[in-house]
């Protein structure tokens, strides 16, 4: 009798630790002053519609001393209409972050809503669109809308009022899984903010469940090599890459490619006037003297050499075909590659304005040729 006395006490001690170990307690955050570390055009702290909240124009607020890697948020959101990017911003390290965003001007929209890592500073949005980072949605313009983010390792679901169903399933998030704080941001007009609470967890349970990533097709190149920045002007004019004499002083390294084919240039460096432009190459081996069709996406301006020689120059940034062009990339152009027989070396010249850093590429079939 006494070691069943004794047993029952270490179950429920050893129940009670396997649970703290899950998930932690649930944490309500005040809307004050105390709690918030705000960098903003306007914000104040104001009771609206019944909850206290932050009322934010044109910044960002970061929740003081919080942690959080996975788990479960909860928050209420009031925007109004107008052109506005309302977003919450997750496991912030620095410059680099995980950011859900509502774009209150394009209410119903299939880019309504937007995931997109941040990194160096600098979104990705051009680069991440459609299924599993942006979905369609009608918001209840001045009204209290409820958020949930559970957020799994490199997964996540996204809830939008109706909790038992996620509207928005992320299936790859872009940031190495890794603690950090907790934020919201306005882009232009006023976000109300409320009702925030989080509760960590090393497991969470996503209701989106299965979700297995696309395999790259074989005609995608997926082996590039970039190099460090530099600024766009010192190739002005330049149209072969032998008359460059910063590729030979350049240091390169591998990027990987994403389940989309796109590699997120951002994280070689923070973009400036001294660094908006990187090279990327990689090596095509023809069995013979042949031309093969490209097709590529890029942002923001991109030149192609073969053999370091220009065969391509364009632009591709926000706005710049027309004022409702957002620049997003797919593999909406093509080029001809004047290959030899042997090995061709194949460089993109990229830079960076606004919105994302990345290229896409894929060969129109692999017929005579390999990718190196």
């Amino acid at each position: 009798m006494n070691h069943f006395k004794l047993i029952l006490p270490l179950c429920f001690i050893c129940l009670l630790i396997s649970f703290n170990c899950n998930a932690q307690v649930l944490k309500k955050i005040a809307f004050t002053p105390e709690e918030w570390e705000v960098t903003a055009k306007e914000y104040e702290f104001v009771t609206y519609k019944g909850k206290q909240s932050l009322r934010l124009t044109a910044g960002k607020a970061r929740l003081k001393n919080s942690t959080f890697k996975n788990g479960i948020i909860d928050y209420h959101v009031a925007i109004e209409e107008g052109r506005n990017f309302a977003g919450i911003h997750f496991r912030i390290n620095g410059n680099n972050y995980e950011d859900f965003y509502l774009r209150s001007h394009q209410s119903g929209n299939p880019d309504a809503t937007q995931y997109t890592p941040v990194i160096h500073g600098a979104s990705g949005w051009q680069l991440y669109h459609g299924k599993g980072h942006s979905a369609a949605y009608n918001f209840n313009f001045k009204e209290w809308m409820h958020i949930r983010l559970i957020i799994n390792e490199g997964q996540a679901d996204v809830f939008i009022n109706d909790m038992s169903q996620a509207f928005l399933h992320i299936p790859d998030l872009k940031l190495s899984p890794s603690a950090g704080q907790i934020g919201f941001s306005s882009g232009f007009g006023s976000v109300y903010y409320a009702n925030l609470t989080y509760q960590e967890m090393d497991n969470p349970p996503l209701v989106s469940k299965g979700t297995t990533l696309p395999s790259l097709a074989k005609e995608v190149i997926n082996k590039w090599q970039v190099s460090t920045a530099f600024a766009d002007t010192l190739l002005n004019e330049i149209d072969d890459l032998s008359d460059f004499s910063l590729k030979k002083k350049v240091s390169w390294q591998t990027l990987p490619v994403e389940y989309t084919g796109t590699i997120n240039l951002a994280r070689i460096s923070a973009v400036s006037k001294a660094s908006n432009m990187v090279l990327v190459k990689a090596i095509i081996h023809s069995d013979k003297k042949q031309l093969k069709r490209l097709d590529f996406g890029y942002s923001d301006g991109a030149i192609v050499y073969v053999n370091e020689e220009a065969i391509y120059k364009g632009q591709n940034n926000f706005r710049s075909r027309d004022y409702r062009y957002l620049g997003t990339i797919g593999y909406f152009d093509s080029v001809f590659l004047p290959l030899q027989k042997g090995d061709n070396e194949l460089v993109f010249a990229v830079s960076e304005n606004f919105g994302g850093w990345g290229l896409k590429a894929k060969l129109a079939n692999l017929e005579g040729v390999r990718i190196e």
